[in-house]
């Protein structure tokens, strides 16, 4: 049996009606340029399944929090030009297996890293794991939210119960351990959430736009950017382990 699992939108909620077509969410910050250091928050290669600044390229875009939200997979190839990841995630490239169980999945377990230098503000663990294809009830699962300073949060989310390895409190470096990734919370199947916004409060403030350094998209190095929907991406030092060589890290990880 193979699930044909979506991730979803990760904790985003809006109510639309058929004669007015959700839109994207004003934002003020459009032109914002983010002040932190920012780097990935993992050390190998990602797929882009939700990002970017308009509803096709990311459905998180109707909610003024999430606006530029980003949701990641690990997959076991890479897409083909023009391929939509949604897509491939039904057709079973996220997982092995029969998609059944969270440890098929490659992103499942993988260490997730603070993005950026700072200090944790608010967290949340505790919440069960999804079954694969279900959803859980309270939307961000379980998460990290850690300040950068100049009114910027990282919020990291759908974490595996009992991995997170900070507290309120504690101060991060960029690219320290800080949990792992899971399946908590709304969402369908594994994936990490990550968005940057002006509260440490879920669905408080304004979304800002995440401007990662030093990593590699699709091949080619970005020294400043925003990662899109569908790009592959990994932090420069990651660089050269393709999605095959971590899918048989996967396959031979406890």
């Amino acid at each position: 049996m193979r699930l044909a699992s979506i991730v979803l939108l990760s904790a985003t909620v809006a109510n639309f009606s058929a004669a007015e077509p959700p839109k994207e969410a004003p934002s003020k910050y459009l032109r914002y340029e983010t002040k932190a250091q920012l780097r990935l928050p993992f050390g190998n290669t990602w797929l882009v399944v939700w990002g970017g600044r308009t509803l096709e390229e990311n459905q998180h875009a109707v909610s003024r929090d999430q606006r530029f939200a980003l949701d990641l997979v690990v997959v076991a190839q890479e897409l083909a030009p023009g391929a939509d990841p949604v897509a491939a995630l039904a057709s079973g490239m996220s997982h092995h297996g029969d998609g059944s169980r969270n440890e098929n999945y490659y992103c499942h377990g993988r260490p997730i890293l603070a993005p950026g230098n700072g200090v944790v503000v608010a967290l949340k663990d505790g919440v069960p794991e999804n079954v694969p294809g279900q959803l859980g009830s309270d939307p961000p699962g379980n998460y990290i939210a850690i300040d950068h300073g100049n009114r910027e949060f990282s919020m990291l989310a759908h974490l595996i119960p009992g991995s997170l390895i900070v507290g309120i409190g504690d101060r991060v470096t960029a690219g320290q351990p800080i949990a792992a990734c899971g399946n908590s919370g709304r969402s369908s199947e594994p994936h990490l959430h990550y968005h940057l916004q002006s509260s440490a409060r879920w669905f408080d403030g304004d979304g800002l736009p995440a401007q990662f350094q030093n990593y590699v998209a699709d091949g080619k190095i970005v020294a400043r950017g925003e990662p899109g929907r569908g790009q592959l991406i990994q932090a420069i030092e990651g660089r050269g382990r393709s999605p095959a060589a971590q899918q048989s890290e996967e396959a031979d990880r406890p």
